[in-house]
């Protein structure tokens, strides 16, 4: 089952991973009232498909008034947006996510897969976020760090801190981070999950 953006956040917002406070809107008045309530000095407006490079696709805009949001909702509601993923015929944008903006000093990526090989879990992280994960798997594979989980004990607090200082999280954050690192495996198990990216 693949599940949208926001739906995503509240699930993890239950294991206590933080993410940015939103609402979802299904029309332009419902993504203005959004932002208003909101209150940020800077929104997302954010296109809820199933796929990802939504960003590069011009799903993903920056908003610092009411009229902005408006603007892009506008925009973006009915659009047929093409990513990598969602092949030429593209997808239609049916809803949005109204995020609170923030300020964004770097990037990570932070995924939780199933290797078939071995049938155990493996969490990657790398300190290139911001881009697609295969063209770093492609460009720079040693960039991508791994952690095997073991069935028997599950995601150690160790493994987690490990990946933090692998992928160079800052030394003030390795504690948020394992915090981050260790919902995000107990909402993957839980949840039955087969892939957990964050970007």
């Amino acid at each position: 089952m693949n599940i949208h953006e926001y739906q995503a956040k509240e699930v993890l917002r239950q294991y206590g991973v933080a993410v940015p406070r939103g609402k979802v809107a299904f029309t332009v008045d419902e993504a203005v009232e959004a932002a208003r309530e909101l209150g940020s000095p800077v929104v997302v407006v954010k296109a809820q498909i199933h796929a990802g490079g939504r960003g590069k696709a011009g799903g993903v805009k920056l908003a610092r008034n009411l009229d902005e949001v408006r603007a892009h909702a506008s925009e973006l509601l009915g659009k047929v947006l093409v990513t990598h993923q969602t092949g030429p015929e593209g997808k239609e944008v049916k809803r949005l996510l109204i995020e609170e903006g923030c300020d964004i000093r770097k990037e990570y990526y932070l995924g939780i897969v199933v290797d078939r090989s071995t049938g155990r879990i493996v969490v990657m992280g790398s300190e290139e976020g911001g881009t697609e994960i295969e063209e770093v798997a492609a460009r720079s594979p040693e960039k991508i760090i791994k952690e095997t989980v073991d069935p028997a004990v599950g995601l150690q607090v160790f493994q987690a801190r490990r990946l933090a200082y692998a992928i160079n999280i800052p030394g003030e954050l390795v504690n948020k981070a394992v915090k981050f690192i260790m919902g995000l495996y107990q909402a993957f198990v839980d949840k039955d999950c087969s892939v957990a990216e964050i970007n």
